[in-house]
């Protein structure tokens, strides 16, 4: 029975120690502005956080690589559900530490030419929200984790998800527009 629980409490340790230790901004807390080079549609364009908060909430969706099976399902669920984000108010934004040519093919390719995704190369906006994967991915770069924000129109962080089903991502964040947005009517 000793060795049963022993045993036990080693497979726990090695999955907790397996798994990434999430930072995230914490709700309330003031979202760093910034802008970027991004594609939508494979066009490149600069993204404006002050500006599209101009026009309503941002999800602002951090993923760690262009093109990998988790980041794919992910910003296919997020083109998949572009109606519902754009009928609650709320504008889309991807980013990751993928470089703008390979930003300009998965925004074609995975997005569906129905959201831009960032480009953040030297990680200064995965840094500055916390979202930097603390051990590098398997090819040795250096990643954010999966973190999505809301970031509402004055500037605040309303909500936080962190977590490693890419799904969960979408319905957590479109769940949380919907409630700001019905609270916010005039």
């Amino acid at each position: 029975m000793r060795k049963a629980a022993l045993l036990s409490a080693l497979i726990l340790s090695a999955a907790l120690a397996a798994s990434p230790a999430f930072a995230a901004l914490k709700t309330g807390a003031e979202a760093p502005d910034f802008s970027a080079p991004a594609a939508i549609g494979g066009k490149d364009f600069v993204f404006s956080l002050a500006e599209a908060l101009k026009k309503g909430p941002v999800v602002l969706y951090f993923y760690p690589k262009s093109f990998t099976r988790g980041c794919t399902i992910e910003a296919h669920e997020f083109a998949e559900n572009y109606d519902n984000f754009s009928a609650a108010g709320a504008s889309l934004i991807g980013v990751s530490a993928d470089t703008i040519e390979t930003q300009r093919e998965f925004s074609t390719k995975e997005c569906r030419d129905k959201f831009p995704v960032a480009a953040d190369a030297n990680l200064s906006i995965i840094g500055a929200y916390d979202a930097k994967r603390d051990r590098p991915s398997q090819s040795g770069d250096s990643v954010s984790d999966r973190i999505s924000y809301v970031v509402t129109p004055d500037g605040k962080i309303g909500f936080t998800h962190v977590g490693s089903d890419p799904i969960q991502h979408v319905a957590e964040t479109l769940q949380f527009v919907r409630q700001w947005q019905g609270s916010h009517k005039h």
